[in-house]
């Protein structure tokens, strides 16, 4: 036997445990021991068998230390069909989660019960792959069309109670994994039930399964996965099971060798590897309990209301008391929607408000407080006054944080007695919607704080990534030159509204300009009137239709007008007639003769600007390693994930081919397309951001 699956008898029932920390992946060794065991049990004389998980959880999906390398028999499905084919009952008793090939091995087993705080799923989609081992054959068989196409094609995860309800679990008792299985064995066997098997069950009738592809992947926004997942549901409608299986294996083996694949299980490992960082390796963050927030607009409040849902006590400023009034107005109003969907309760919500919540206009209010974070208009000499009074009320010892977005932290810092308690936190709207969390290090910021700041990410639920100190950081940088050179195409040409509709072709939830609406325009005007007051190079190339939107009043979807016209609501996107002539304006200012853009060249050019400027970023060490630079895109300006991010997708496209576009670009505008060192030299070395990635790790 496998020593991660353990045996024993207690009766007539062959107990198989699963002991193989932390999520009971389903390796190979637990593989060929849960077949070994079912062969053991139907040798012994057992009449049952209960198969369940030690430790934390049943079992959590593939080993993913198992990834990239040649499998292993046995292979999972016909682990499964194994179990499956047993003549004893079996059961799989639940608890934690039961994802991917660990519901697929609960329904290869007769009867599955579960504890109620349990969570099932087939998850797969998730990293650009189907189930593999019997999930789109099975599933629809135990509960149907809808509900599998629901399950399969988000890749969500379904509470006990959900399961129970659609038919996916017999049942559900409070108790150990354990217990509750031995007493349902038991159960069973005292009635006289028999085996099960989910493949002897009737398929549904077939559907338009043609209609179904197209619409789920028009909802992915081009991510094939869930449309071929449905492909998978239709041989289970349409096929005999064998059959079926075949078809599902064919299936997932074509989405194996999909670049979208290698795009997401490329974000899957670069999210759990961001927060990985040498500096901060066996350094204790400092105590973390009562946090100040300093401004309460939609980003304080947003930060204000992430912090409260963590369970910390926040300090809320506001400067005079009808301001902090509105302020607390809109944390209940963020909290009211965590009332809302479930994830509070109501006695929660008026703890949450009353009581881990105070507000004051005072300073001095602060001085207890671990952490301060200002939230205040992006001004620097706004942001120094406030550093230079919480300098003087913060306790000795406390962070001060800056939520700058764009603003040297360095020169914020340079103000206090404290520079290496100073550090920035750089949260995007909605904060506590957002996950993403640039963790901004300062010249002289203390090591134990910046490790105080992936502290409070991790406890907030955010994705942090460290950045150096820059104009924009990681993020807002790179954004600035990819929406340049969205700019500069629109002078040259093309139309916000083209441009919009090609990169949400390519998997952008929003096109650029949509995005501007919905973060107010007014934004990109200050960033534009403050470089300008500090100096535009003669070789830039500028625009100013975009400032004259603003100067009439249009700021996007706040005012019901910007690049697109919203009076007949936020989702009605019907474009701004006053845009074009606006434009064309200030090609004929500048004697620009517009030409035709395709949608294949507007996103070639949109992410070669993207790449090369990352690439900069990467070179001068503002980020750390490329896989930075793709979790910031991916989790902060809507990057389609099933690309991995714009790193990733460059090193599929080809590093040389995207130099060669930028070099040929650059002999009409030299100074936009500055080709990155680093990628002349990655390029010359026949290496890819990838290697880098593996270097660092």
């Amino acid at each position: 036997m496998s020593q991660v699956i353990q045996y024993e008898r207690v009766g007539d029932i062959a107990v198989l445990a699963s002991n193989n920390p932390p999520v009971n992946a389903l390796g190979y060794d637990v593989r060929i021991g849960l077949v070994e065991g079912i062969e053991r049990a139907e040798q012994d004389g057992a009449k049952a068998v209960l198969i369940y998980g030690e430790g934390r959880t049943f079992f959590a999906g593939a080993d993913i230390r198992e990834f990239g390398k040649p499998p292993k028999e046995p292979f999972l499905p016909d682990v499964c069909s194994r179990i499956e084919a047993s003549h004893l009952i079996v059961v799989s008793s639940l608890h934690g989660t039961a994802l991917g090939g660990g519901l697929e091995i609960a329904l290869g087993s007769h009867y599955r019960i579960a504890v109620p705080s349990a969570r099932v799923g087939l998850p797969e989609v998730l990293i650009g792959v189907m189930p593999g081992a019997g999930g789109t054959q099975r599933l629809p068989r135990l509960i149907g069309i809808d509900g599998s196409l629901d399950i399969i094609t988000s890749g969500r995860q379904v509470g006990a109670k959900e399961a129970l309800d659609l038919g996916i679990l017999d049942k559900v008792a409070e108790g150990t994994p354990r217990e509750i299985g031995l007493a349902y064995a038991q159960e069973l066997l005292d009635s006289g039930a028999g085996r099960r098997p989910i493949r002897d069950m009737d398929a549904p009738a077939a559907v338009d399964f043609d209609a179904l592809y197209e619409a789920v992947l028009k909802k992915s926004r081009g991510q094939l996965a869930p449309a071929v997942a449905v492909r998978g549901i239709q041989a289970a409608c349409e096929l005999p099971f064998d059959k079926g299986m075949k078809r599902e294996r064919d299936l997932f083996m074509e989405l194996m060798a999909t670049d979208q694949r290698q795009g997401l299980i490329h974000a899957f490992f670069a999210e759990r590897t961001v927060g990985k960082l040498p500096e901060i390796d066996g350094i204790a963050p400092r105590d973390l309990n009562a946090l100040g927030v300093i401004g309460g607009g939609t980003m304080g409040a947003g930060i204000a209301t992430s912090a409260l849902l963590s369970g910390l006590n926040v300090t809320m400023l506001e400067m005079t008391p009808e301001a902090a009034a509105a302020a607390k107005g809109r944390i209940q109003k963020n909290l009211g929607g965590a009332l809302k969907r479930g994830k509070i309760s109501q006695d929660k919500y008026e703890d949450l408000t009353e009581k881990a919540l105070s507000l004051t206009t005072s300073y001095d209010d602060l001085g207890d407080v671990d952490l301060v974070i200002e939230a205040v208009f992006e001004d620097m000499d706004v942001k120094k006054t406030v550093f230079t009074q919480l300098d003087a009320v913060c306790k000795p010892g406390a962070i001060l944080a800056s939520n700058t977005s764009y603003l040297n932290v360095d020169e914020i810092a340079a103000v206090t007695k404290r520079p290496q308690d100073v550090i920035g936190l750089h949260f995007f709207s909605p904060a506590h919607v957002m996950k993403l969390l640039e963790v901004v290090v300062a010249d002289k910021t203390a090591p134990d704080v910046v490790a105080t700041g992936f502290a409070l990410g991790k406890k907030m639920g955010k994705v942090s990534v460290r950045a150096g100190v820059c104009d924009g950081f990681i993020g807002n940088r790179i954004l600035s030159t990819y929406r340049t050179c969205a700019d500069h195409m629109i002078l040259d040409g093309a139309s916000p509204y083209q441009i919009d509709v090609a990169l949400e072709k390519f998997g952008f939830a929003m096109g650029p300009y949509a995005v501007a609406d919905l973060a107010g325009l007014d934004i990109g005007w200050a960033v534009r009137k403050r470089k300008r007051a500090e100096g535009l190079d003669p070789a830039a190339r500028d625009s100013t239709y975009a400032d004259k939107i603003c100067e009439d009043g249009h700021f996007g979807q706040k005012t019901g007008m910007g690049y697109y016209d919203y009076s007949a609501g936020p989702k009605s996107r019907v474009p701004n007639p006053q845009v074009i002539p606006l434009i064309e304006g200030d090609r004929d200012a500048q004697g620009i003769s517009p030409r035709e853009f395709t949608e294949d060249e507007i996103v070639r050019r949109y992410m070669a600007s993207m790449v090369n400027e990352a690439a900069k970023v990467v070179g001068e060490g503002i980020a750390l390693r490329p896989l930075d630079v793709d979790v910031t895109l991916l989790y902060g300006y809507g990057f389609p994930r099933y690309r991995g991010g714009p790193m990733k997708w460059a090193d599929m496209v080809g590093l040389p081919e995207l130099l060669a576009d930028i070099q040929k670009w650059a002999k009409d505008d030299p100074y936009f397309w500055q080709a990155a060192p680093l990628l002349e030299q990655l390029v010359a070395e026949g290496r890819t951001f990838d290697d880098l990635n593996k270097e660092a790790s």
